[in-house]
């Protein structure tokens, strides 16, 4: 049994102890914290896309980093999940791209571009910064069809991929597969010209709740000249719904 003398003494010994490895990992949390947060990549756009989601109280809706309502997409990973072009479609005017899901305001960034690109460099920054994981990745790993060749998935395109216009990479395999490489949020497009003939295809990426109300397909206003691509490229190398 300890005596005061030595209780006082252990206690503060264990005070003062804890109370250093408290402080020193603080202060080494905060010495990897500019490195952790890519803070050399903070520059103008980064700063006034802050200030724009902060002008529209995107958190809420949003989360990021974990913060924020829960009515909306997670969006700390979202230039990952999506890529930036898909971002910059949809800031033009979510209403037109799902006319029947979502509910996000429209601001108008279509007449102020500049702040379309400050907001993706703002969400770019976010998704850089180390979050030991978070959020964990969805489970949008798509399935190819059995009678489909997949290309291997150590980055470097191969086989039809190869051919893919940027457009194709940047926007559909934000949703959809090609050869076992995307994402299996909508159907693969493995073998589409066994369905669709180029003017089907042109007529349902031009504006797909037209051809099914109620689809979950959004519409990008593509241009002619993109659809055309579009249709050159998976209607010769298939692509199955």
């Amino acid at each position: 049994m300890l005596s005061k003398s030595h209780a006082k003494k252990f206690f503060l010994g264990g005070t003062v102890g804890f109370s250093a490895i408290f402080l020193w990992l603080t202060v080494d949390t905060l010495m990897r914290v500019p490195a952790r947060s890519h803070e050399d990549k903070l520059d103008a756009h980064v700063l006034s896309g802050r200030l724009i989601w902060d002008k529209h109280n995107c958190m809420g809706c949003h989360t990021i980093l974990g913060e924020g309502a829960y009515y909306a997409p997670e969006l700390t990973k979202v230039v990952e999940r999506r890529g930036k072009d898909w971002i910059r479609m949809f800031l033009r005017n979510p209403e037109a791209m799902f006319p029947n899901e979502r509910k996000m305001v429209n601001y108008h960034f279509d007449q102020h571009p500049e702040q379309i690109d400050d907001l993706v460099a703002f969400l770019d920054w976010i998704g850089h910064v180390d979050t030991n994981g978070f959020p964990a990745k969805p489970d949008l790993a798509a399935k190819p069809p059995s009678n489909v060749a997949v290309a291997p998935a150590n980055g470097a395109a191969s086989g039809k991929l190869a051919s893919a216009p940027a457009i194709f990479k940047e926007l559909c395999m934000g949703c959809h597969s090609l050869e076992g490489q995307g994402a299996a949020v909508g159907p693969a497009l493995d073998n589409l010209s066994a369905r669709y003939t180029p003017e089907a295809f042109d007529k349902w990426v031009s504006n797909p709740n037209s051809v099914k109300p109620g689809t979950a397909m959004p519409n990008f206003s593509l241009s002619p000249e993109v659809r055309k691509e579009l249709a050159s490229f998976l209607l010769s190398n298939g692509g199955a719904r």
